[in-house]
């Protein structure tokens, strides 16, 4: 019988290509997204089923997972959906800070609490949940979603325990950059004079953090052995850049490292 998983924000990038991926292997695929009537390359391939779902909005949220329990038997859910906002605190407005908060980490958090009564029941089930680099370690302008980040491998970690007695596991995707559109459609950078010197240094070496970029199908393989290897494990390194930061961390210490990024774009 094949096994079936749900993943959100499937419109683009790892999502989709996430998607294609399962699909390819021969697994149903639940594809969620704001827009799927704007979406034609999944709504063409067999065993997709698109539907609609913001997470930042709780009732849909629950009338998702409702439908779709009762007609699939869901075994992986994928908690893919992100928003990334750039900036100096001071930059950003009340509504972006909510906006990171509720799509990031509450939106992860509330998908995944709809379905663990049914994972419990079948005492059985997987959440997977695209993290970063920026959830062990920290940049420039980036506090805000690496508060997201990080809080969702703290959270994942210490959900493994009420989780595992009931057979439901739980993992992380931490890559490094990826080659999408997501600088351009997802990312919202905010700016202030105080900071623009800063500004110039991080947003400037973009293009070149982009050239060690991983593929979003790279990254998807990743996602597939999680899904798949049946591992006592819970966060997975995705990228070579990201696997040379986290050996460069391991190698110099927490602390060294964060003098390092701070020499690299402030100078001393």
């Amino acid at each position: 019988m094949s096994k079936t998983i749900l993943i959100t924000g499937a419109s683009s990038g790892l999502g989709k290509e996430t998607a294609i991926l399962f699909q390819s292997k021969g697994w149903n695929v639940i594809a969620t997204m704001r827009n799927p009537k704007d979406e034609t390359e999944l709504s063409k391939l067999d065993n997709i089923i698109l539907h609609e779902l913001d997470v930042t909005n709780l009732e849909q949220i629950k009338t998702l997972v409702g439908n779709v329990i009762e007609n699939n038997n869901i075994d992986v859910v994928f908690n893919n959906a992100g928003y990334g906002l750039m900036g100096a605190l001071e930059a950003v407005s009340d509504e972006q800070i909510a906006l990171q908060i509720n799509t990031n980490l509450l939106g992860a958090i509330r998908v995944t609490k709809a379905f663990i009564p049914y994972f419990r029941q079948k005492k059985a089930g997987l959440f997977i949940t695209t993290t970063s680099i920026g959830g062990s370690l920290a940049f420039p302008l980036h506090s805000l979603y690496q508060a997201t980040k990080f809080g969702l491998e703290g959270w994942s970690e210490s959900m493994s325990f009420e989780l595992s007695q009931y057979h439901i596991a739980i993992k992380t995707i931490a890559p490094g950059a990826i080659a999408t559109d997501f600088a351009g459609r997802s990312l919202d950078k905010s700016s202030h004079k105080a900071y623009q010197e800063l500004e110039d240094k991080l947003f400037g070496n973009i293009d070149t953090m982009m050239k060690e970029a991983a593929t979003p199908k790279q990254i998807a393989e990743i996602v597939y052995e999680a899904a798949t290897d049946g591992k006592d494990k819970i966060k997975y390194v995705a990228g070579a850049d990201a696997n040379k930061m986290m050996n460069t961390r391991k190698d110099i210490g927490s602390e060294g490292f964060r003098k390092m990024i701070r020499k690299q774009f402030l100078g001393f």
